[in-house]
């Protein structure tokens, strides 16, 4: 593992930020909320839709002696990706629903559908795949068992099967713990997932001491299937992160590039993080130094719209040419 000391820490100078960052926060939403990040981003039927994570917290004026009061899913609408319009009502009403408590939701279009894969506390923290055709009414095809989560699906069947990436994290093999990483699976339904396989492990990213996982669900190239994955690296030296006194982690992004065919096939690795805290949306906020993409829209001219969350607080925008991102990943063996 290299030194963390090696790597400048500084996002790539392909990667462009929007400057109406950030582009959703909790003065958007006509509801109560106190969180709005980690959402999933799609095009469908013609417009964007947003699917953002939306915490609410109790009122105290002492930041540090905030309750959580509940976790939910709100659904947003653009014209232009930019500017967005919440709808008046969470996503999901019924507190019966499966999904009236999920969280960081990821969004992708399959076969003119919309996928949308959630985390569930739930005996432990468990990952689900809905399904909907219009946005409104979703069935729940599939619940991983305890722990799986950070799942994302791929916007087109390989070899006839539904394909997904995900993010076991069972603690118990891993020394010292939270050494996670990004695991495939593959369906026939979106109902049942098997033939399960590493396709990126801790070892390969030098700059993360901490854990892995998939970030926005990937996009098709002409060179593989390119992804952002999330890292993270600790230093308990650090103290006052956030709301929350313990937290020391900084989470990252780095790009993949993935065997068109084979999926499971890491091709390419970016060489270090592309996309890292830098701004004050993102450096202070709920949890400090946080990036966490969950959307990326491959526009026809090229342009790469990457959504994230940033600092477990707001959700930004940032852009970039899809030439550009895949310059990023060199062959795995060139890492």
């Amino acid at each position: 593992m290299a030194d963390l000391s090696d790597y400048d820490w500084k996002t790539s100078s392909v990667i462009t930020r929007h400057p109406d960052n950030p582009v959703l926060s909790k003065e958007d939403v006509p509801y109560r909320t106190s969180l709005v990040f980690n959402a999933g981003v799609c095009k469908f039927r013609g417009e964007y839709v947003m699917i953002f994570r939306n915490d609410v917290f109790s009122e105290e004026e002492d930041k540090k002696k905030r309750r959580g009061e509940g976790t939910f899913l709100g659904i947003a609408t653009s014209a232009d990706g930019v500017s967005w319009t919440v709808k008046p009502g969470r996503l999901i009403t019924d507190p019966d629903h499966l999904m009236y408590r999920a969280y960081d939701p990821r969004l992708t279009v399959l076969e003119g559908r919309v996928y949308l894969c959630f985390a569930l506390d739930q005996n432990g923290i468990r990952g689900g795949v809905a399904v909907s055709d219009d946005l409104e009414n979703w069935e729940v095809l599939n619940l991983s068992v305890p722990d799986n989560r950070n799942m994302v699906i791929f916007p087109e069947r390989v070899g006839g099967e539904i394909v997904r990436l995900e993010r076991p994290f069972a603690a118990w093999y891993m020394m010292p713990p939270e050494r996670f990483e990004v695991w495939l699976s593959t369906s026939p339904d979106g109902r049942y997932w098997g033939n399960s396989s590493t396709v990126l492990r801790y070892g390969q990213v030098p700059w993360s001491n901490n854990k892995l996982g998939p970030a926005a669900p990937p996009v098709k190239t002409d060179r593989g299937w390119l992804a952002f994955f999330h890292s993270v690296d600790k230093d308990d030296s650090r103290t006052g992160w956030g709301w929350r006194e313990d937290w020391t982690k900084r989470y990252t992004a780095g790009l993949m590039l993935l065997d068109l065919e084979d999926p499971s096939k890491l091709i390419g690795l970016s060489k270090g993080p592309v996309l890292t805290p830098e701004t004050e949306h993102e450096t202070k906020g709920y949890r400090d130094q946080v990036i966490f993409p969950g959307g990326m829209i491959l526009e026809p001219d090229g342009e790469v719209k990457i959504y994230y969350g940033a600092a477990d607080t707001v959700e930004c925008l940032a852009t970039a040419n899809v030439d550009d991102l895949l310059g990023l990943c060199k062959p795995v063996d060139a890492v």
